[in-house]
């Protein structure tokens, strides 16, 4: 076996050649020929070939439309690229990217032919995002300049790259691949070989527990996708994503992660193989979790499983006035919201100086929104007279509706509840703000169960869309109805979910961040590289561990456990280096030090 040179630099990678022209393919063969690289595309199929030209001509047509190209610069990046059916045109290539199917037979016969074609300080990059790299490179006649280069797609839009390095790779060819990512105007993040790297190796674990949770028909796939995309401001559901993904590549991937896990979150859910081997393999079928307009589009058309436009059959209790028990930021964000739909509203905390407390950061949030422009100082003052602080939960005498939104404490809430039962009017609907604790043990706290609903906002209020809905197996079907049309009237949109541990936002992201923070633990990878793949590669609005920061380790904690003893699975136990930095102290920015350190206000 040929030595990693570890001290001998590699010529500029200025010809490049790139096997596979699917989608992906090319999408690096555009990005190659726009920063000047000579591209010789590759592809078994002719008609694939004649296919990719096809696209980059479409492709390059718009970007002269748009004033991002010249009619010369696309005259010249598309004359840069030239392709064919035969491997042996690769000869010339300082670098070969393969973008084969997800095959380790496909993969290795590609490179034990290019092995006697290219020259021997060619390096060769595997595109997998699946398969070991290690394996194919020991496979290799040179395995010291074979490598893993991940591209996201779209390609041109998308500017993480991961760089792959077995134990056999040679420095070189990393530095060789890095430096062009970087002259390519991608991002590299440079990760160890194990199935999904970075930022699939978190996000496909979150895709199958999506997949999972809807083949429990525990949610709808509407709302798991808008849950997802409204709570953490994702660009896409996690269904829809697989849809686009392929469900058959992302089964795929988490078999070859499970594989090497053994991690029961990394089992591909059934339902992936039953739509894979159905054909319903996303929108490159036509069919996946939706239906689309035809095999290839991203239109969404109606099904048998697409929820009636006419709602619940149940008609809802009248609501005028709505009581709101806390003092802290969740409780004057949801009262804020009330009394902006023009609701009246009660404000009561455990004292009169709390309440009033509460209602001076309602000003102020108006204020701020008067001074922006989105109202007027007349509606600023009108919606704040809407609202009423006190320091009893007595004055909830004549709500329609009570919202609850005190610490995320069982016992403190069940003895709100207690009160609530007594205070408020019969026929009033009582809701819980919780997050993670269970509805029903508030609702056996009073004398009507059927009444109590859960009705889960997120932090801003004032500014978060969504709203999820948590029904009881004791939930009266007009007390859904009541709350499912307030949410309608303040504007926000609820996604209905049964009550057990996290509903769908929280059951689905906690573990992720979990995953992220093994992945450190593990010296897997960096904070800075992980949390730049997630944002780069996934399109999250923040990396993990910033999240982690402003959520705050102790809240994460508190949510990992009370998913760990309810599912009792053992992927989803805390992660140990998380549990040390709650016992240290070190909570994120509320405390000035989390996973990164920050400046004391």
């Amino acid at each position: 076996m040929a030595t990693p040179q570890s001290d001998t630099p590699l010529s500029p990678l200025r010809t490049v050649a790139v096997v596979g022209l699917g989608t992906m393919g090319t999408g690096i063969a555009e990005v190659l020929a726009a920063a000047g690289r000579d591209v010789i595309g590759i592809d078994v199929s002719e008609a694939q070939a004649a296919k990719c030209v096809a696209a980059l001509e479409a492709s390059t047509a718009r970007a002269v439309e748009r004033g991002r190209l010249t009619g010369q610069q696309r005259a010249e990046l598309l004359a840069r690229v030239t392709t064919g059916t035969d491997l042996s045109a690769a000869a010339p290539a300082d670098l070969v990217i393969e973008v084969a199917p997800e095959s380790y037979e496909i993969k290795q016969q590609i490179f034990r032919e290019l092995d006697g074609i290219v020259r021997p300080d060619a390096v060769l990059a595997t595109g997998t995002n699946a398969l070991s790299v290690t394996r194919l490179a020991a496979d290799s006649a040179h395995p010291e300049r074979v490598l893993g280069l991940h591209f996201f797609n779209p390609a041109p839009a998308m500017k993480l790259v991961e760089v792959v390095s077995s134990v056999l790779t040679a420095p070189a060819a990393v530095t060789a691949v890095t430096d062009l990512a970087l002259d390519l105007g991608k991002e590299p993040v440079a990760v160890g070989d194990r199935p999904g790297f970075v930022a699939d190796g978190l996000l496909f674990g979150y895709l199958n527990q999506a997949a999972a949770m809807y083949e429990a028909r525990y949610a709808s796939r509407e709302d798991i996708d808008a849950a997802m995309r409204l709570g953490c401001g994702l660009p896409m559901g996690p269904l829809a994503l697989l849809d686009l993904i392929g469900i058959d590549t992302a089964r795929t991937v988490l078999e070859a992660m499970y594989t090497a896990s053994r991690d029961r979150l990394h089992a591909p859910a059934p339902i992936l193989k039953q739509l894979s081997e159905a054909g319903l393999t996303g929108r490159k079928a036509g069919r996946g979790f939706y239906t689309y307009e035809a095999p290839g589009s991203g239109t969404v058309v109606a099904d048998a499983l697409t929820p009636r436009e006419d709602g619940p059959s149940a008609v809802g209790r009248p609501v005028r006035s709505v009581g709101v028990a806390g003092s802290g930021t969740m409780a004057s964000g949801i009262a804020e919201v009330f009394a902006k739909a023009g609701l009246e509203v009660v404000l009561a905390a455990r004292s009169e100086e709390k309440a009033q407390a509460a209602k001076a950061r309602i000003g102020k949030s108006l204020s701020r929104s008067v001074d922006k422009g989105r109202m007027t100082a007349e509606a600023a003052a009108s919606t704040l007279d809407l609202i009423r602080a006190t320091g009893t939960y007595d004055d909830f005498a004549d709500v329609d509706l009570a919202v609850e939104a005190v610490a995320e404490d069982l016992e403190v809430k069940r003895q709100l509840f207690t009160t609530l039962d007594k205070v408020c009017k019969p026929g009033a609907v009582l809701a819980t703000t919780t997050s993670s604790l269970p509805v029903v043990a508030c609702a056996r706290a009073t004398s009507r169960p059927q009444d109590v609903i859960g009705m889960h906002f997120f932090n801003p209020a004032p500014a978060m869309k969504l709203v999820e809905v948590v029904r009881t197996v004791l939930t009266a079907d007009d007390v859904h109805a009541t709350v499912r049309e307030v949410c309608s009237k303040i504007r926000k949109h609820a996604v209905d979910c049964g009550d057990r541990a996290g509903f769908i936002v929280n059951a689905l992201l906690f573990p992720y961040l979990n995953n992220a923070v093994k992945m450190v633990q593990e010296h897997y990878a960096t904070l800075d590289d992980i949390d730049a793949a997630m944002k780069l590669g996934g399109g999250y609005p923040m990396g993990p561990f910033e999240l982690l920061d402003v959520v705050g380790l102790d809240v994460s904690l508190a949510i990992e456990k009370v998913l760990h003893r309810e599912f009792r699975d053992p992927g989803l136990a805390p992660a140990p280096l998380l549990e040390h930095l709650v016992a240290a102290g070190c909570l994120g920015r509320k405390t000035g030090r989390g996973f990164r350190e920050y400046a004391k206000r």
